[in-house]
């Protein structure tokens, strides 16, 4: 079946998860079955990047948030770390123009702070240049830990009961979700993991309570339009019950 195949069925099956999340694994391992280094398979997910883009924008997907560059990342080596940020900040000068012009605004999510200037302002200028696109918001999580986003939302809250602004017994889930770094975002409907690792790697471990999972083998590279589509054929053909019993 074609990729056009796929999105019709889609669209004729009307229910499209709002929000999809991706955990974009398997760069390193594609590169080595090549006998490539890390950062030639990091370059080849960059098409990978720009596909799965296309894929959300065309199937009508509202949210995108793609797990870019955890915190644990920057464990890594500083040569395959510098390679990363270029990568990045190369990202943003070939797509900035195409984003703007699909009406795909973006966001970036993280502890940017520990991020090179140039590499910050590389972020800010896609931020600044795509602000109001109204087809998808794209949600790039760029030294992100989902732990820290979560310690970060109670220190906030922590610190408004201290100032006498907010009674302990105010504190909800509602509240709380909105002092995580997607508070205008729905939590999200799909998860799609590549590389065949299960395992949710310390991202958004708070929105992915009640989420799908999608496990795929396919290594990030080659994650390509079909694969994305198929995921959410795969998610369409799901009964979503939040804990609850529905009737038969």
């Amino acid at each position: 079946m074609s990729c056009e195949q796929l999105l019709q069925e889609i669209r004729l099956n009307g229910t499209v998860p709002r929000h999809v999340a991706v955990i974009m694994d398997g760069n390193g391992r594609w590169a080595r079955e090549r006998g490539q280094p890390r950062e030639f398979g990091h370059r080849a997910g960059m098409q990978a990047v720009r596909q799965a883009v296309e894929a959300a924008g065309d199937a009508g997907v509202e949210v995108l948030t793609l797990y870019a560059f955890s915190q644990e990342n920057w464990g890594r080596p500083a040569t395959e770390i510098s390679a990363l940020m270029g990568l990045l900040e190369l990202y943003v000068r070939r797509e900035r123009r195409d984003l703007k012009e699909k009406g795909i605004e973006v966001h970036c999510i993280g502890e940017l702070d520990r991020l090179g200037p140039r590499t910050r302002a590389a972020i800010q200028s896609i931020v600044d240049h795509t602000r109001g696109g109204a087809r998808m918001r794209l949600n790039l999580a760029i030294s992100y830990g989902a732990r820290q986003e979560i310690v970060l939302a109670a220190r906030k809250l922590a610190e408004r009961v201290a100032a006498g602004t907010l009674l302990p017994g105010e504190i909800d889930e509602e509240l709380f979700s909105q002092q995580l770094y997607t508070p205008r975002d729905p939590d999200p409907d799909l998860l799609i993991r590549t590389s065949g690792e299960q395992r949710i790697s310390n991202f958004m471990l708070w929105q992915l309570a009640y989420t799908e999972l999608y496990v795929t083998p396919v290594l990030w590279p080659d994650f390509g339009r079909e694969h994305f589509f198929r995921a959410l054929l795969d998610y369409q053909r799901r009964e979503r019950r939040f804990g609850r019993v529905l009737a038969s």
